[in-house]
């Protein structure tokens, strides 16, 4: 490869980490602003509107723009399959938005920053795959840093706090149960193949639920938009950079390595925390910062000794 080739692959592979980043921690600020600033109290259907945008614009990247080749779903049971993981994925989502009505983003990050050790505690009650006992006891001050934020956490709210707890098994559960669901090598499907077919499916689940649970949801919107006359553009940026973010996470991924993603990832949470307490102004206390310190460390940890032991 020339040193052109070279210089504008880089720029390339840097531009959709900067971009990866901003829609990331972009969806999850403008999330917290709607649903705590705005008084938009509707996590359900913000879900809804996200999932709704994927949906849409999947269909025009995969299908029309085909940026990523097209893939069919090839039995029913594979169809079966993919609707339990939009299920499990439909209940993280709506979990984490939850918690942000309650909880800053700062604490929002710190619990989850916990994802590798549910994802290790499914894949062993799952699969029962095992680690080097090594990497478990990387997982040890992941859980103990989370314990420690808590108590430093001046803003602590129990339900919001169990709402993000559940939002991160949830996103642990579906991990692994993507794994062991599409592992034959026939049903395998791409995340963005996956997402396609996956957003109607939780469009479907979402709008009984949200007729039920939210049922003044367009009345108030519609109140808030009068007051808020940008509200509703919010929330179209909004859902378009949760779809972003899902576009972006795959070609960081496709581009780099899964590695690569994961240390960016956790370098991703430590930056939205900084972001969101100057925006928010939300008080920190110097137990939080250490406990939230220590859970990075270890995942970082978690991720370093599970690569030595593979």
């Amino acid at each position: 490869m020339s040193t052109a080739q070279s210089e504008k692959q880089a720029l390339f592979i840097t531009s959709i980490i900067i971009f990866w980043y901003s829609s990331n921690i972009g969806v999850l600020l403008l999330n917290k602003l709607l649903l705590s600033n705005y008084g938009f109290s509707f996590p359900i259907f913000l879900t809804m509107c996200h999932m709704s945008a994927c949906a849409v614009l999947s269909n025009v990247s995969i299908v029309f723009l085909k940026i990523v080749p097209f893939q069919r779903i090839k039995s029913k049971s594979q169809f079966f399959r993919i609707s339990t993981l939009s299920i499990v994925f439909c209940g993280s989502v709506v979990g984490g938005n939850i918690s942000l009505r309650y909880l800053p983003v700062s604490f929002n990050q710190a619990v989850g920053a916990t994802t590798p050790f549910f994802t290790a505690l499914f894949a062993y009650l799952i699969t029962l795959k095992r680690e080097a006992w090594l990497t478990y006891g990387c997982l040890v001050p992941v859980v103990v840093g989370v314990v420690i934020a808590s108590g430093g956490e001046p803003s602590f709210h129990l339900y919001g706090f169990i709402m993000c707890i559940g939002a991160t098994a949830a996103r642990a559960f579906k991990s692994v149960l993507q794994g062991v669901l599409l592992s034959s090598e026939g049903e395998r499907l791409n995340s963005m193949n996956l997402l396609l077919y996956m957003s109607p499916i939780a469009v479907l689940v979402l709008l009984p639920a949200t007729l039920v649970m939210e049922p003044n949801v367009l009345d108030v919107t519609a109140t808030l938009a009068t007051e808020h006359r940008y509200l509703c553009l919010l929330i179209l940026v909004n859902s378009a950079m949760a779809y972003g973010a899902n576009l972006l996470n795959f070609l960081v991924t496709k581009h780099t390595s899964a590695l690569t993603l994961q240390v960016l990832g956790n370098a991703k949470g430590a930056v939205a925390v900084v972001i969101s307490i100057l925006l928010f102004r939300n008080p920190v206390t110097f137990i939080g910062i250490a406990g939230y310190t220590m859970t990075v460390m270890g995942v970082v940890a978690y991720g370093e000794a599970k690569r030595r032991y593979k």
